[in-house]
């Protein structure tokens, strides 16, 4: 058999065996979510599940993960996250690895997925709609409380996944929250995941990412009047780790 038809065919069955796994894992696991949510209302368990769907999906596409920068994130938080967005697989590394207990702030078309959004909602995670009505602003001022209380959450403030693989103009309602809720920001850089499931493909590839957290950055001193300089500050922080890493040989340990 010719290598590049080979090749192909193997790729496929790799990919209907990742997906069947995934869908299998939201299914279960979604299911478990929906029952347990109402007597955890701190979502704990919750996050647990979400967690353990991650890791699911890492290894029945055999994905490394390597975290760096741990040393820089001192107590448990509450931290807003902001991570540029590579590929579908930033959510499964994230979550797998990521070994904090936090939200995610989406885009609410996401919440209109059959069962997929319907979980979400259940999870306690923020929808935000971007026409910047009345209730989104509700919304921000409703999740700026609960991060004040305790709750981190993770945000990719470019929106939605690059691309090109190049770190895209960030959205402003991000650093809203993060300003109204007055706890740090931590950015977080990401590569790999592109090469493994890139926007617009649902093909999967084994292979392996990297994630690099930098030094907390405060948001108690901004106004929104300042938002610009800290959406600047955050993005230099991102892409400085991303040049970063990026250049990192992919054989050097985990």
């Amino acid at each position: 058999m010719d290598f590049d038809i080979w090749h192909l065919v193997v790729n496929m069955i790799r990919t209907v065996f990742v997906w069947f796994c995934i869908v299998i894992a939201t299914l279960v696991l979604g299911f478990f979510a929906f029952i347990t949510y109402p007597f955890d209302r701190k979502g704990r368990v919750v996050h647990r599940y979400a967690r353990l769907w991650g890791k699911v999906a890492l290894l029945a596409n055999r994905v490394k993960v390597r975290v760096e920068g741990m040393e820089h994130l001192k107590g448990e938080g509450p931290y807003i996250f902001m991570s540029n967005h590579q590929g579908s697989y930033d959510i499964f590394a994230l979550l797998g690895c990521l070994p904090f207990q936090f939200k995610w702030l989406a885009k609410k078309e996401l919440f209109s997925i059959p069962f997929f959004g319907w979980t979400m909602a259940a999870a306690g995670y923020i929808s935000i709609d971007r026409e910047g009505t009345r209730k989104t602003v509700e919304a921000i001022n409703e999740a700026a409380r609960k991060i004040r209380e305790g709750m981190s959450v993770v945000i990719f403030p470019e929106g939605s996944r690059s691309p090109d693989g190049s770190i895209q103009p960030f959205k402003k309602g991000g650093f809203t929250l993060a300003i109204k809720s007055k706890v740090p920001i931590i950015p977080i850089a990401i590569t790999g995941s592109r090469e493994i499931m890139p926007k617009e493909k649902l093909t999967a590839t084994s292979g392996e990412i990297k994630i690099r957290m930098d030094h907390p950055i405060e948001t108690k001193n901004y106004s929104l009047k300042d938002r610009e300089s800290l959406m600047e500050k955050v993005n230099q922080a991102i892409s400085r780790n991303f040049k970063l890493i990026s250049g990192k040989s992919s054989e050097e340990g985990l």
